[in-house]
């Protein structure tokens, strides 16, 4: 039965491999380490090659899909595998230009999808200390503002975009603000599209709390809710900056970024709610399919409960 090849395999390559490795060192003046990993991939179609057997210029599709599959089976990531097979079609390319194969048996074969990584999301305990924390060592005025940004971040499960689009008010130009009476945020989202999303008691107190500093720190006639110690708009990485600062001075033991925050709000109210459409209306997620990764989030989350907790487990 064919096997796939050890990752270290031991082979002496192929005189068509050996040319068009030094059309790669000398032609296409590859770095070394490129191509050492060059090297690496050919010794290992050489060596699924050998166990075919199949001469490599008779190589076909199937081939490479069978021998693609045995590499994810011995543990190789589909993106590791995905450079793999884009060193064999570049040599199978160079094969065909001078007519020594007919067709590229790599062209149409994927490396296996690599699963999406689950969102990350803090602990609800590990949120709400973040909300409380204060810090005793910063302005006031810029402890007002975190504290405002930090409570709708997470309590309204905002894009640091939809955030950072804020004014002080209501105009006609406004990509988004907050009315206050009604307890409603209302933002501009992903391709111009506006949602509202309620505020809760705790973001709405924050928020009271920083309205009454906002003007120590905004410059004459800006508008916007957020604004940096030069009196103008607050940018992304700005807020990136102070919340990393703020998870840090919490004790957190993560890097925290405000779509963390995002997350964590999508995460907790799924799992007190189990409504998904809700979610989905409240994040703004044109698709369900986009929200459901939060299923999969909560899902972890019992099995972790349940490894902890279960006598059984």
């Amino acid at each position: 039965m064919e096997r796939a090849p050890a990752f270290d395999v031991v082979v002496d390559l192929d005189v068509d491999l050996l040319g068009h490795l030094k059309h790669l060192e000398v032609e296409r003046r590859l770095a070394a380490r490129t191509l050492a990993n060059y090297t690496e991939a050919f010794k290992r179609l050489q060596s699924f090659a050998d166990a075919a057997p199949v001469a490599l210029r008779k190589v076909q599709p199937h081939h490479i899909r069978r021998w693609a599959g045995q590499l994810h089976l011995k543990g190789l990531a589909p993106g590791s595998i995905a450079i793999e097979l884009s060193a064999w079609r570049g040599f199978y390319r160079w094969l065909g230009r001078d007519g020594h194969v007919v067709i590229n048996p790599v062209e149409g074969v994927r490396a296996p999808k690599a699963p999406k990584p689950l969102p990350k999301a803090l602990a609800v305990d590990q949120a709400v200390l973040l909300a409380y924390q204060f810090d005793k060592t910063a302005a006031p005025v810029l402890e007002a503002r975190d504290h405002c940004m930090t409570e709708l971040l997470y309590g309204c499960g905002l894009r640091v975009s939809e955030l950072l689009g804020l004014d002080a008010q209501a105009s006609g130009q406004a990509a988004g603000w907050v009315d206050v009476s009604d307890s409603t945020a209302h933002v501009l989202g992903k391709g111009s599209k506006r949602r509202s999303v309620p505020v809760g008691g705790a973001a709405l107190r924050a928020l009271a709390a920083w309205m009454d500093v906002r003007n120590e720190m905004a410059a004459f006639g800006e508008v916007a809710l957020f604004v940096s110690n030069r009196g103008t708009r607050l940018t992304a990485s700005q807020v990136r900056s102070r919340l990393k600062l703020r998870a840090m001075k919490a004790g957190l033991p993560t890097h925290v970024h405000p779509h963390m925050l995002r997350h964590s709000f999508a995460s907790h109210l799924l799992q007190s709610s189990g409504d998904l459409r809700a979610v989905q209306e409240l994040l703004g997620h044109a698709s369900i399919a986009t929200t459901q990764i939060y299923t999969h989030t909560s899902v972890e989350r019992l099995k972790q409960v349940y490894a902890k907790s279960h006598p059984r487990a």
